[in-house]
């Protein structure tokens, strides 16, 4: 963060990373739900200038209306708590490309999940509903001894670069139809993920065999540029 910078901070609670934001010398949208957490941030921040604070849900954000008019390149900043962490981000990927970069604490199995690679444990779905909109890093990992009170488990600190274009030209319906399929029953093969689309055996072998994967592949082997040319392939 910098001078000139647009951030956002998701739950700011009473401003331990908000003021750091702030010196850096960026301009800091802190959204807070809690009113007891807001007014003890009113009370921290005397009214400073470069930091605006906004009492909301970030889950029913307006995001147009929160971020206001002006520069596109924002970045998000957050401690996101497990329940909301990965909708938020699927949801910012997809919705709000004014948000150009997200950096992330979340428990550690949802971080590894949205950095995951095909083969990685971690990988499905969510991996590739990232990868698609964004170069996912994982920072580093944080364990649980830093925090009070303490957690039962670690977390990690995650960065988002939103890409410029998508990595794959494909139909985004017709992907996210192929990729939800294929992952809803873990561990089961591509044919009977096609299957499941309405596909006989042989026809899915044709369509798997034409995009070069072997019929008995699992989803989580495969990556994006895998996905992209079975939906492209498997009739509509």
């Amino acid at each position: 963060m910098g001078e000139g910078d647009r951030v956002i901070e998701i739950g700011a609670g009473l401003g331990s990373l908000t003021l750091p934001l702030a010196d850096t010398g960026a301009q800091v949208l802190a959204v807070e739900l809690d009113p007891a957490a807001v007014a003890a941030l009113q009370d921290l921040l005397g009214g400073r200038p470069d930091v605006r604070i906004l009492r909301a849900d970030a889950m029913k954000l307006v995001w147009e209306e929160a971020l206001g008019a002006g520069d596109d390149g924002w970045v998000l900043c957050a401690n996101l708590p497990y329940n909301i962490a990965t909708p938020l981000v699927l949801d910012v990927l997809r919705d709000v490309p004014r948000i150009r970069r997200l950096v992330v604490m979340v428990q550690r199995e949802v971080g590894e999940r949205l950095a995951a690679a095909p083969g990685d444990d971690a990988f499905g779905a969510v991996s590739l509903h990232v990868a698609y909109a964004a170069d996912a890093t994982v920072l580093r990992h944080v364990a649980p001894t830093v925090f009070w009170p303490r957690p039962a488990v670690g977390s990690s600190v995650v960065r988002l670069e939103r890409r410029a274009v998508p990595p794959v030209d494909v139909n985004a319906d017709r992907l996210w139809r192929v990729v939800d399929v294929a992952f809803a029953q873990r561990r089961k093969t591509m044919r009977n993920a096609l299957r499941r689309l309405g596909l006989g055996s042989a026809a899915a072998d044709e369509v798997l065999a034409a995009c070069g994967i072997a019929p008995a592949a699992r989803p989580e082997e495969l990556g994006l540029e895998a996905f992209a040319r079975i939906a492209e392939a498997v009739p509509v």
